[in-house]
């Protein structure tokens, strides 16, 4: 038996309205589950509300796509930890790869906010993953470890805390990483996590795959045992594709 259960955390971005968003996690929250994956959807902020009265009850985690690292004060347009658990959110992704590049956020930023989610309660789905450039350079484990330094600010780990690891030049290209090389890069941030938290905490810890995720590629990527799930993307917004990637995601598939 895994020591760690499966994970799917559907990443909607900024791509439904309050009420697509309410109609596709109704269709989401339809589809046969397998009792051993876990399952969470991640909508824009207008759209949390509506989807948290479809999620009750199903079993299905509500999360959000950031949260800023302030508790609460003049910062015009921004949401805090506090809000987003009022909403009942319960897992909240930190570093996505278009946060670093779109709003040239670092390891310090990520740090702040894993703080404020720790004040909550909520955990942080924290990503990480190199560009093409620093692949092909051989730079991957160096912009791991240093992607990684966002957790030395805790001397334990944050409460809930799961990796994902999404390299940018995967995500939304189609072309996603190998299960070797996911695999590969999966068990160098287990060896990070050991190093900071022992190797207790690291076998326990659950590292998410995230990065052209679908129907094809992910009976590959799920067959691996490094492989906790799947950050997705794309394949989250079409209810049967979703379907599809679940059936995957059992350690019984």
């Amino acid at each position: 038996m895994r020591e760690r259960r499966r994970l799917l955390v559907a990443n909607w971005k900024m791509s439904r309205t309050p009420t697509a968003s309410a109609l596709l996690a109704r269709a989401i929250a339809a589809l046969a589950r397998p009792a051993d994956v876990d399952v969470a959807i991640a909508p824009s902020f207008p759209a949390l509300g509506p989807v948290a009265e479809v999620l009750r009850g199903t079993g299905i985690a509500l999360a959000a796509q950031d949260v800023h690292a302030e508790r609460e004060g003049a910062f015009t347009g921004e949401v805090s930890a506090a809000m987003l658990k009022d909403l009942g959110v319960s897992l909240v992704l930190v570093g996505h790869s278009e946060r670093r590049r779109l709003r040239a956020e670092r390891e310090a930023d990520f740090a702040h906010k894993m703080a404020r989610l720790a004040e909550e309660g909520l955990a942080p789905l924290y990503c990480v993953g190199e560009t093409r450039a620093e692949r092909e350079s051989g730079r991957t484990a160096d912009v791991l470890k240093l992607q990684l330094e966002a957790l030395d600010a805790f001397p334990e780990p944050p409460p809930g805390l799961i990796l994902a690891y999404e390299p940018v030049w995967a995500i939304g290209t189609g072309l996603p990483a190998t299960p070797e090389m996911a695999a590969d890069v999966h068990a160098r941030l287990r060896e990070g996590l050991a190093a900071r938290y022992g190797t207790g905490f690291a076998r326990a810890a659950r590292i998410l795959y995230g990065g052209s995720v679908s129907p094809a590629s992910a009976p590959g990527l799920f067959a691996n045992a490094e492989v906790d799930g799947g950050l997705v993307g794309g394949a989250s917004l079409v209810a049967g594709d979703f379907g599809a990637l679940l059936a995957a995601a059992s350690p019984r598939a």
